[in-house]
């Protein structure tokens, strides 16, 4: 009779441990919308903000970017994120060549216009200088990230690299009600970044 191999034994133990252990460990999951792969948490100046709800824009049956919210804690409540405080992000992935830097600039000014009922006067200068974020250049596969913090304002980035910062609760609340104020630039769009809430 063959004696046992203690340090195969051991091996076997140890790859079933190890197996078992794999097991134990939670899926990351990946999401990817629109053809866009979204990270599940950003990190600004040191604070973790997580994936809220995403959703594609669309215009003409055209699917013109990937808008993303982060939060730090996850909200359904759209006047709640619009009018808070706290550091949060919403994050625009373009995916069409249909966008050009002037159809973006009317757009963005269509959306601060609904967003504050037409009361644009108060920080117009900051639209502007937003503005100059996207007169420099929009192309099939550049990533903004437009991230608010309390006391710094928002801080505008294109592909990893900070292009401006612009002062003012005022402001953030008037650019993150482009697409979460009662008059949305999308509803659906909305509701999506969101979280999809039923109600």
């Amino acid at each position: 009779m063959k004696k046992p191999d203690y340090r195969e034994t051991e091996m076997v133990k140890n790859t079933l441990l190890l197996l078992i252990g794999l097991l134990l460990i939670p899926a990351a999951q990946a999401t990817t919308i629109g053809g866009v792969n979204l990270s599940d948490s950003v990190t600004v100046d040191n604070h973790e903000l997580r994936l809220n709800g995403a959703g594609i824009r669309k215009k003409f049956f055209l699917k013109l970017y990937v808008a993303s919210l982060y939060l730090g804690q996850a909200s359904h409540d759209a006047r709640e994120i619009v009018s808070a405080d706290s550091p949060m992000a919403i994050q625009l992935d373009i995916t069409s060549g249909m966008i050009t830097p002037k159809r973006m600039e009317k757009a963005t000014i269509e959306g601060f216009s609904a967003a504050t009922g037409g009361k644009l006067e108060p920080i117009a200068e900051r639209i502007d200088q937003f503005l100059d974020v996207f007169r420099a250049g929009v192309e099939t596969g550049d990533r903004f990230l437009l991230a608010y913090l309390p006391g710094t304002g928002v801080v505008v980035s294109k592909n990893g690299k900070t292009q401006t910062t612009i002062e003012g609760l005022d402001f953030k609340k008037a650019l993150f009600g482009i697409w979460l104020s009662e008059k949305p630039v999308q509803k659906d769009l909305k509701k999506a970044m969101l979280g999809n809430p039923d109600r």
